[in-house]
């Protein structure tokens, strides 16, 4: 078996990051636990400087 320090996403389905960013974020703030939300806070910032746009408009973008 290999083992990996990064794993990378080339295609997921608007719908699939969209609930992985909610449900991340829905546990973060129902267990207290910050490392759900900084995990959260993370991929949503590298999609958005991959997107070059805001988090508001790439979330938009998402439920479209």
């Amino acid at each position: 078996m290999e083992y990996f320090d990064r794993i990378s996403i080339e295609e997921i389905s608007k719908r699939d990051m969209l609930m992985i960013l909610k449900a991340l974020e829905y546990t973060g703030k129902s267990t207290n636990i910050d490392s759900f939300l900084s995990l959260k806070d993370s991929i949503l910032n590298q999609l958005c400087s991959i997107a070059e746009t805001t988090e508001e408009e790439f979330l938009c973008y998402l439920e479209k």
